[in-house]
């Protein structure tokens, strides 16, 4: 990424989204950039594990919603498939663990917060819809920018 998020907020004011406050990143990658995929979930994390464990990111961002539910959706074991599968970043509305574990994996991973708690229940997730939260929306295919100062999503590569 040749340029930062606020470059980007400064040269197209009109073409960017910024995320709202309260996510910062837990993975070892200080930056990421890439094409938007989207996943709700609902208490549960076995679709996102698919998701990540058999689909080639191809330098992608996943964006998770989970309504900011006080559970872990992300920790070691999914940052390992997030970064064998070539996945630039995880966006996750929602809390992630395995802080000390995922430090050194090189995968942005943005989060509200750490739990250690993940939920048991499976429960079915939906692909690839628009998303919104944070005071923007996600959608599928649009880009995602981040780094140290925020995330910002437009809807075109820059």
């Amino acid at each position: 990424m040749a340029d930062y998020t606020a470059d980007f907020c400064d040269k197209y004011p009109d073409k960017v989204a910024v995320l709202g406050p309260g996510f910062q990143n837990y993975g070892a990658a200080m930056m990421c950039q890439g094409k938007i995929v989207t996943i709700r979930l609902n208490l549960n994390n076995s679709d996102l594990i698919t998701l990540l464990r058999d689909e080639p990111g191809d330098g992608k961002v996943v964006v998770v919603d989970a309504d900011a539910a006080y559970f872990a959706i992300v920790g070691e074991m999914l940052m390992q498939f997030a970064h064998k599968n070539n996945y630039a970043g995880i966006i996750v509305n929602g809390y992630i663990r395995d802080t000390q574990q995922i430090k050194d994996i090189p995968v942005a991973l943005f989060a509200l917060g750490t739990c250690s708690k993940k939920s048991i229940p499976v429960t079915a997730g939906e692909r690839d819809i628009p998303l919104s939260f944070g005071g923007i929306e996600f959608r599928p295919g649009d880009y995602l920018y981040a780094d140290a100062d925020g995330v910002i999503v437009t809807a075109e590569a820059f």
